[in-house]
C-alpha cells in the first residue's frame, strides 16, 4: 500500500510541474524578449551618439581659403557635419542602426557666429526607434516607439 501512494504523488508531482512552467513561461518570454528591444535600442542609442561626434568632428576641421567668405566657411562646416553624421549612421542598405524597418534619422548642424576659430558647431542626431515585440505583450507601453537623440558640441579649430 506504500507504494501505491507513493506512485499517485509522483504522478501528481508531474502535474504540478507542467502547470507551474504554464504559468511561469510567458513571464520568461517576456522578460527575454525586453532584454533584446532594450539592448537593440541602447545600440542604437550608442551609434547615433557616435554619428553626432563623427558630424562634428567632421564639421570643426579648420577650413582655410583666403577667398572664402564668412558664408563659405560656415556652409561648409555645416555641410561636412550634416554629411559626416548621415555616412557614420549609414544608408538603407548598409545601415549601422538595428531597425525593423526603414531607418529614418534626422540630422541638424547649427553654428553660432560666423564660422571662426572657436565657434561651437552643435550637431544633434535624432532617430525614431519603433519597437518589434514588447508593445504586443505588454499593454502601457508606448506602441509608437521612443524618439533617440544625442547632441554634441565642438569648437571649431
Amino acid at each position: 500500500m506504500f507504494d501505491i501512494a507513493k506512485e499517485d504523488d509522483m504522478k501528481n508531482q508531474k502535474g504540478v510541474s507542467a502547470i507551474e512552467f504554464a504559468i511561469v513561461l510567458p513571464v520568461l518570454v517576456l522578460l527575454l524578449f525586453g532584454i533584446i528591444e532594450f539592448s537593440i535600442v541602447y545600440y542604437d542609442q550608442a551609434v547615433i551618439t557616435n554619428a553626432s561626434r563623427e558630424g562634428a568632428r567632421a564639421g570643426i576641421v579648420y577650413f582655410y581659403d583666403v577667398d572664402a567668405e564668412e558664408q563659405d566657411r560656415k556652409s561648409y562646416a555645416l555641410a561636412n557635419a550634416e554629411h559626416a553624421a548621415r555616412r557614420y549612421c549609414g544608408n538603407d542598405t548598409t545601415s549601422r542602426l538595428i531597425t525593423f524597418g526603414t531607418a529614418v534619422v534626422t540630422v541638424n548642424a547649427n553654428l553660432e557666429g560666423d564660422g571662426d576659430s572657436g565657434d561651437n558647431l552643435t550637431v544633434a542626431v535624432g532617430y525614431h526607434y519603433d519597437f518589434l515585440a514588447i508593445p504586443n505583450f505588454a499593454t502601457g507601453l508606448d506602441e509608437g516607439g521612443i524618439d533617440l537623440r544625442a547632441q554634441t558640441v565642438m569648437r571649431l579649430e
